[in-house]
């Protein structure tokens, strides 16, 4: 599957949910762990834990099987490896204290996109 379609996947998991503030973050050419970050906040423990269990089933029912994930227990950050796509759903001090899009935003994909038409822009659009 590829990377755009799975990380369009992934967000529509989390906007069914209600997942809050969700970033889509292109780091190709920065990391080879992965292509693509999404980071999204929940409003609780329950919350995080919902929307991170909303993810894994989505992209098990389209037949991707993630590699793992990490935190369910304590649900305050949660972490889902789908290989090309990692998923971070935290809770907002979580995700206030690690700031995890300074780490890997750039300037350049922070610009809203000239053709907004185009997929590149949806999803610098999540970006914001």
């Amino acid at each position: 599957m590829q990377t755009e379609t799975l990380t369009q996947i992934v967000t529509h998991a989390l906007e069914d949910m209600k997942a809050q503030d969700l970033k889509v973050i292109d780091v190709r050419g920065k990391t080879s762990i992965t292509d693509t970050m999404v980071i999204a906040t929940g409003s609780s423990n329950r919350h995080v834990k919902s929307l991170a269990e909303n993810v894994l089933r989505k992209t098990k029912e389209a037949g991707v099987m993630p590699l793992g994930s990490e935190g369910e227990q304590d649900a305050e950050w949660v972490l889902v490896d789908l290989n090309d796509v990692v998923v971070h759903v935290m809770l907002p001090q979580v995700r206030d204290f690690y700031n995890l899009e300074k780490l890997w935003l750039t300037d350049e994909q922070a610009r809203p996109e000239v053709d907004e038409d185009s997929p590149e822009a949806a999803i610098r659009r999540l970006r914001r």
